[in-house]
Parts: structure tokens; sequence; C-alpha cells
């Protein structure tokens, strides 16, 4: 099992596995249902429409691809660095769902994972609604993770 998982030092390449696999999750309930989504944009469910859904789930999915081979690849810059821009461009997006165009509210699909911030690297995979929720989370988390740690994973 342990060769499966990424060989470079320190935690940050698991946690991006980790972060990646729940993105794979997410692209797949994007594909088949917007109840999920309808959570995150609670002020607004209408908006979300299943092509709206689908499209979430492609980005989702692009995210997931660049995050699963940081796992692996943690020491390239460019991949690391185009890793932390899907953190800064997700979480840019949910800010402004929230703040500027008024479709996110505070509710679980915002609040939660700040919640669960302390424990979320422990939250077992036992509902979809959770695996959703710890993605969104790790998005701030990850970013700054990454950020603090550049230095130690990517030689200049």
């Amino acid at each position: 099992m342990s060769s499966f998982l990424p060989q470079a030092v320190g935690l940050l390449p698991k946690w991006q596995l980790v972060v990646s696999s729940l993105a794979v999750f997410n692209t797949i309930q994007n594909f088949l249902t917007l109840s999920l989504t309808k959570r995150i944009y609670s002020k607004q469910p209408q908006n979300v429409t299943p092509l709206q859904s689908r499209t979430f789930a492609i980005w989702t999915l692009t995210s997931a691809i660049l995050r699963f081979y940081c796992a692996y690849h943690v020491n390239e810059k460019v991949v690391y660095d185009l890793t932390m821009w899907t953190y800064v461009l997700a979480f840019g997006h949910f800010t402004s769902e929230f703040l500027i165009y008024r479709t996110a509210g505070l509710g679980p699909g915002l609040l939660s994972p700040m919640i669960v911030s302390s424990k979320s690297l422990a939250l077992p995979p036992l509902k979809i609604d959770v695996q959703k929720k710890f993605e969104r989370f790790t998005l701030a988390t990850s970013f700054v993770w990454m950020w603090s740690q550049y230095n130690f994973y990517v030689s200049r």
C-alpha cells in the first residue's frame, strides 16, 4: 500500500493526494446531482443548473488532476506553482460568490469546513456532504500550506 503513496518527504504530498481524491468524488456528484451544489449557492439555488454543475465538475476534475500530479511531483516548480494557483482560483471563486455575487450563504456549504478545520485530516469519509465540505475547506488551508513550504519542496 505504501508504494502507491507519494514518496516525497512531509505530509503535503499526501495531503494533495487526499484533496485530489475528494475532488474526484465532487466531480462525480456534480455530474449526477444538483442537490449538494445547491447547498453552496444557497442564496440563489435556482442559478445552479445542470450546465453550471457540469462546468463546475470539469473545473473540479482539472484541479484534481493537477493536485494528484503535484502529490507525486511536488518538487517540480511548475507543477507546484500551478497547483497553488488552483487553490487561489477556487478560493477566489467561493469568496466572490459569497461577498460580491451573494449566491453563497453562511450555511453548511461555507461554515462547516471552517468549524472542522482542526480535525479535517481525521474526518472519515462517511457521508457525501462531509466529503464535499472537507474539500472546500482545504482550498485556503492548502494554499497557505503550500506557500509556507515552497522553498522546502521547490529549489530555485
